[in-house]
């Protein structure tokens, strides 16, 4: 573990002397079923840069023509991940996990660099209900739904039960239909793999039928330089059987999935995935995929299939060449943290089929990237067609962070799309201009 302060201020001048060697290649395509991998770049200290936060002041998020923006709440404690119940009432998980010691002195300058473009407010550990009955756009009611929780990401409903993904464990909550406050004691489904928690978060989603809830499991490393012991059952996702608690990984080397959701027209699990830092500002890409039942994705012996990640000693040809690669990238280090897809016919127009995925925004790359609510357009249940920014603004054009999206959420029944920004702390809701009021 660093202890010595002097390591850092030195280290932190190094970082902003190498940062300009980071640039990007124009010309690079980083989207996509078969993006561009350029060559790998390994510095000292990585190119490192963040979005100063600056507020949002009276502006508000942009969508596209024809949509409104409004704050559906404010002053929250972290929002990450997001749940509609089937009366319209919204959850809210908000907190902040891990715990990770730095290993290295370029880890604690990353710790610097990315805690300059984080929110000030402590987390909620908690849980919040939004009740916005008549459908202006403000939630005219607001409860601590649930308190007391370890760092809440994951959230998920099935049969009367509310399903949560601490960092530690998967636990549940019996649910009447317009409960504002649950008090009852946490029932433990499982516990989930929480030693180290370098990646802390741990998403969640049903299958269609609900016998099932998929968690995604983060890497405890950037590419296993904590020695892979402390990878055992990481970088995976789970399948646990809703009613006895019975798991099995379902997919390995999937570094970091942050967000799981159901294509609805297939209801194959995909999810959103982080790849690993310091080999370029333009690698790896971040990706969207399906997960494959049985499939090793690369991490950290390859990424993009079968190419090699030269950090990673020893290497396993035989597991590399098993090797699949992700279904679309969506840019090197955008830090997609949400996904939904849209239903029941979407928003209409050119939104109509496809997915809706929050963009945290990255912090080691000199050309920000992310920081934005993207739209991958699917037909039959696949990507077909490149991303459309579709909420943006939350990078002002001097390069300062008004926000950052983390979870998305689209409501068919009241066509609606939910964005939690934890940086201003907001949740986001984007309607077509002139949407009736609900009844």
């Amino acid at each position: 573990m660093i202890r010595k302060s002097a390591l850092l201020c030195g280290a932190l001048g190094g970082a902003l002397a190498l940062a300009a060697c980071g640039q990007s290649e124009k010309g690079i395509n980083e989207v996509g079923p078969t993006p561009d991998l350029p060559g790998i770049r390994q510095t000292l200290v990585p190119p490192m840069r963040i979005a100063k936060p600056v507020g949002w002041g009276d502006e508000t998020p942009r969508a596209p023509e024809g949509f409104m923006v409004t704050a559906l709440a404010t002053d929250l404690r972290i929002p990450r991940q997001m749940l509609v119940l089937p009366n319209g009432d919204i959850l809210v998980a908000e907190g902040r996990g891990g715990g990770a010691p730095a290993l290295r002195p370029k880890d604690v300058i990353a710790g610097v660099i990315k805690k300059q473009g984080n929110t000030k407010v402590k987390g909620g550990d908690r849980i919040t209900l939004l009740r916005d009955a008549d459908g202006d756009g403000r939630a005219e009611v607001r409860t601590i739904f649930i308190d007391g929780l370890n760092a809440p990401y994951g959230l998920a409903y099935v049969d009367g039960r509310i399903y949560v993904a601490e960092q530690d464990a998967l636990v549940s909550f019996p649910y009447v239909e317009g409960q504002t406050r649950i008090t009852a004691t946490p029932e433990e489904l499982t516990r989930l793999p929480s030693a180290l928690n370098h990646h802390w978060t741990k998403a969640l989603a049903a299958s269609a039928d609900g016998t099932t809830l998929y968690v995604g499991i983060g890497s405890n490393s950037n590419a296993g330089e904590r020695g892979m012991a402390v990878e055992e059952e990481r970088a995976v996702v789970w399948a646990i059987d809703r009613v006895t608690g019975a798991r099995r990984t379902i997919a390995r080397g999937i570094r970091n999935p942050t967000a799981l959701a159901i294509e609805p027209s297939s209801n194959a699990l995909w999810a959103v995935v982080n790849e690993r830092d310091e080999i370029g500002p333009q690698l790896v890409p971040d990706y969207l995929t399906s997960v494959r039942d049985g499939a090793f994705y690369g991490w950290p012996y390859s990424y993009w299939g079968q190419n090699l990640d030269p950090r990673v000693r020893p290497q396993k040809p035989e597991l590399v060449a098993t090797a699949v690669k992700p279904d679309y990238a969506l840019g090197a280090h955008v830090a997609a943290l949400g996904l939904s897809f849209a239903r029941e016919g979407g928003f209409g127009g050119a939104f109509v089929e496809g997915a809706f995925i929050g963009e945290h925004g990255s912090w080691n790359r000199q050309d920000l990237s992310g920081y934005k609510v993207a739209w991958v357009p699917f037909s039959g249940g696949r990507p077909a067609g490149e991303p459309v920014d579709f909420l943006t603004g939350f990078l002002t054009d001097k390069g300062e962070a008004r926000g950052r999206p983390v979870g998305v959420w689209f409501d068919p029944q009241r066509r609606i799309l939910l964005v939690a920004d934890d940086l201003s702390n907001t949740v986001w809701r984007v309607a077509p201009s002139g949407t009736a009021p609900a009844q």
